[in-house]
């Protein structure tokens, strides 16, 4: 298939019945579940507690300029959603060829004390993502299955093996990890993704436990500050990995960061290199080439209109090698269903070839659809 237009970054909400019919008996009482909340919308009840909020800024493609934060109802969110058939039909109207689909309420799991629960979660709903939402089309989406990452890194390549046996072509890992990313813990994850070419998935500080004020949705000013803070959380992920040397000790992994844009890369990469060539006469660096050559080979960052960061593509190819063009469908700064005017004012003046890449080549690359 000749792709045109890949989004590296969409996303879905769960059928609203999926756990509660899919989940091992043993945990269905207490499935997470669609239930009506307090402001008349519906939300996630993780374990049968009245929702914490409702539908709103996480499902606003079709809603209109006027979206409403939060209290939507179930009906009123577009079945693109959830059914993977209508998320292709939603993207033909965007002129986009393929999606790269990341989870919503089952990155719960990662923050669940009860471990066993969790891994049913995330099992159930890898199998789903599998079994039915990606099997529409494989040639058009990539489901990213949840890695459990804090249970054991036998646990975690354990559930890479069984989904990628089932057709998976990528995975998720959670923004805010119990233990940082360069720690050696990791090495078994990194070898196994490394060796089955499959890129690794975070989204912003999206997945984990946090108390930072970046999450708070309730105070105005403080909800829009996140959203601006997490456009540069990959600076510190890639940093560590890069400078502690998993790239060098695994050269064929990838690692995905989406929705940062790349408008920050040009001045991280030029610390990357500079700070290397001051240091490196005594620290030691466990790697033997230059910092920035990870970045468009191992490292990589899905863009919205990040008119700065394009413009930075034409100065430096380095980072157009990198970046992967995505919509967001269907939260808040979604692009759909306008990319015709967006791709066009963005990569205005900039080299056809890069173009290509940024807008398709680079995620047919990095997901195996090439």
């Amino acid at each position: 298939m000749n792709y045109s237009v890949i989004s590296a970054d969409n996303h879905i909400i769960e059928p609203r019945d999926l756990f509660v019919s899919r989940m091992p008996r043993a945990f269905r009482d207490r499935a997470p579940r669609v239930a009506p909340g307090a402001d008349g919308g519906d939300g996630w009840s993780w374990k049968g507690e009245v929702p914490s909020r409702t539908f709103g800024i996480e499902a606003v493609a079709g809603q209109g300029a006027g979206y409403k934060a939060s209290g939507l109802r179930w009906e009123e969110i577009l079945p693109g959603n959830y059914d993977g058939a209508a998320h292709l039909a939603d993207m033909d109207k965007d002129g986009v060829d393929a999606a790269v689909v990341f989870p919503q309420v089952t990155i719960n799991a990662y923050a669940e004390p009860d471990r066993p629960f969790a891994l049913a979660v995330l099992g159930t709903y890898n199998d789903w993502l599998l079994d039915d939402f990606q099997k529409v089309d494989p040639k058009r989406l990539v489901g990213l299955c949840m890695l459990p990452v804090n249970d054991g890194m036998d646990t975690a390549v354990a559930e890479m093996d069984r989904c990628l046996a089932k057709g998976a072509r990528g995975f998720f890992i959670p923004g805010i990890p119990k233990r940082s990313y360069f720690d050696p813990y990791y090495e078994p994850l990194w070898k196994a993704a490394s060796a089955a070419g499959v890129p690794l998935c975070l989204h912003r500080t999206f997945g984990g436990t946090t108390t930072d004020a970046i999450f708070r949705h309730d105070q105005p000013g403080v909800n829009v500050a996140g959203i601006v803070i997490r456009f540069f959380s990959a600076v510190d992920h890639f940093t560590y990995l890069i400078y502690s040397g998993v790239f060098e000790r695994n050269p064929g992994l990838k690692v995905v960061d989406a929705e940062v844009n790349c408008g920050w890369v040009e001045f991280w990469k030029a610390m990357l290199d500079l700070n290397w060539e001051q240091q490196k006469h005594w620290a030691r660096f466990p790697f033997s080439h230059r910092p920035s050559d990870a970045l468009g080979r191992n490292l990589f960052v899905s863009v919205l209109n990040d008119e700065v960061g394009f413009a930075a593509m034409q100065r430096d190819p380095q980072i157009a090698s990198m970046s992967m063009y995505s919509i967001d469908y269907p939260h808040s700064v979604t692009l759909w269903p306008n990319s015709k005017k967006y791709i066009a004012e963005l990569t205005q003046g900039l080299d056809p070839k890069l173009k290509r890449d940024v807008l398709a080549g680079n995620a047919a690359r990095v997901f195996g659809l090439a």
